[in-house]
């Protein structure tokens, strides 16, 4: 999955992708009520918002390339978040944190924080087979650093 990023100096960026950046941090610092507040602050649309949010991330100097944040939907079934959990160690990842929802209509929403410096394989590699796990029904990577 490394593979289909690129380290681009944000000179030569149209400001958009850093507006799309502050708006997000805005939203997570609680700054803002909401999305409609971030985007007029920061001068974007919607639209240009949710086009990019989940593409452009700002990687941390120390840590570049070794953090992800997953978000999985998991069934609530007996033994999917193990094997979930069985499979990042098999993959060579370590998990930092983990936060489950409580289960609504037979799902759960799982939130999950790893390092991923050590993995075996790519990270494509390892978002594949968690997907391919019976009992995940959506997985999504929120963030990459």
């Amino acid at each position: 999955m490394i593979k289909k990023f690129l380290i681009v100096n944000k000179k030569i960026l149209p400001d958009v992708y850093e507006k799309v950046i502050e708006a997000r941090n805005l939203i997570n610092d609680n700054r803002v009520k909401g999305i409609s507040e971030a985007v007029k602050k920061v001068g974007i649309s919607r639209s240009t918002y949710y086009k990019y949010k989940d593409y452009v991330f700002s990687p941390s100097e120390e840590s570049i390339g070794r953090m992800a944040v997953f978000s999985l939907m998991l069934s609530h079934k007996r033994g999917v978040l193990s094997a979930v959990i069985n499979s990042i160690s098999d993959h060579n990842a370590n998990i930092l944190t983990i936060n489950q929802s409580i289960p609504i209509n037979g799902q759960a929403n799982v939130t999950v924080s790893l390092d991923v410096s050590g993995l075996d394989d790519s990270l494509e590699d390892m978002i594949d087979f968690l997907k391919s796990i019976d009992g995940v029904l959506n997985m999504k990577l929120l963030s990459i650093e």
